[in-house]
């Protein structure tokens, strides 16, 4: 899990690629490419979240104090408020100090079929670039992107300095925050020769069965949308097209509100990760995710 600095590659020709692939994906409408930049997420400095119980989850983020301010290629958002009075959760996986308390990760909880483990710390990359912090910083992007948007933002955690919530938590929050739809942001621990970037979307179980097909359209959206914008490949190594369907995961398997895992790209991978740990990739992933929510709220016309 390496984590390879990335000298930004082209970044003329891959802001114009990337205009050039939202265009052809969008019809050229929406969000156009612009060359204004953003300063990489805030990093904040409070202390570790309170480890929360079964009976008081943590207040969730509205995150106005930790959206990042605008600085590198972005995209503008399109104009007036088109998710004004949409609620959208976001749950960037795992926490920052996950590893310092093994035994609060091992408690056991119900994923809506089986036990599993509360959470666990994530990957990373061969030289310590972590999962969490990948997760959080798209997570801040993103929220920035939908509040220009309008939606109010509702996110698992407030930093990448504290210990959970358990995955069922996770699932708790988002499903009582009146959240219109949700994103889990990830990224994956694989292969070290298996490329890209898949969806991860619920298979019915009961708590999640009325979210199931709007959640495949979702899905759909996500991957069309990062596809065409972020420049990372379908995986090589996870699900078909794109898409794997999974039964094992709280996040999805306690869902009432329609919602895909994105496992963002391969930080075992060489080439995976020198994307992963840029600022430029992390903010075109915010970017996609940022269209595919609008697209998928918004009914999207070319649907077949």
């Amino acid at each position: 899990m390496s984590r390879v600095s990335l000298r930004l590659r082209r970044p003329a020709a891959f802001a114009a690629a990337v205009l050039g692939l939202f265009a052809a994906s969008c019809g050229g409408a929406g969000h156009a490419i612009s060359t204004s930049v953003r300063m990489p997420p805030t990093k904040t400095t409070t202390t570790a979240d309170a480890i929360p119980t079964t009976s008081m989850l943590p207040a969730p983020s509205t995150t106005t104090a930790t959206a990042p301010t605008a600085t590198s290629t972005v995209a503008t958002l399109p104009p007036g408020q088109p998710l004004s009075g949409k609620v959208v959760g976001i749950d960037p996986g795992h926490n920052g100090q996950n590893y310092t308390d093994p035994s609060f990760l091992n408690r056991q909880v119900f994923n809506g079929r089986t036990m599993e483990n509360c959470d666990t710390t994530g990957t990373q990359t061969d030289s310590g670039y972590t999962e969490a912090e990948f997760n959080f910083n798209v997570a801040q992007y993103l929220t920035a992107d939908l509040q220009t948007e309008g939606a109010r933002v509702v996110l698992t955690r407030s930093n990448n300095s504290g210990i959970g919530p358990c995955v069922n938590q996770r699932a708790q929050i988002l499903n009582a925050s009146g959240a219109a739809v949700a994103i889990d942001i990830h990224a994956d621990g694989g292969p070290p020769t298996g490329r890209g970037f898949a969806i991860l979307e619920p298979v019915a179980d009961g708590p999640n069965n009325a979210v199931i097909a709007t959640s495949e359209t979702f899905g759909s959206d996500v991957r069309d949308s990062f596809l065409a914008i972020t420049g990372m490949p379908l995986s090589t190594y996870d699900g078909t097209n794109g898409i794997n369907f999974r039964s094992d995961l709280a996040g999805l398997n306690l869902t009432t509100v329609p919602k895909v895992l994105i496992e963002c790209g391969n930080m075992q991978n060489a080439t995976d990760a020198a994307m992963l740990t840029s600022t430029a990739f992390q903010q075109s992933s915010a970017l996609a995710l940022a269209v595919a929510i609008t697209n998928f709220l918004r009914g999207r016309a070319d649907r077949p």
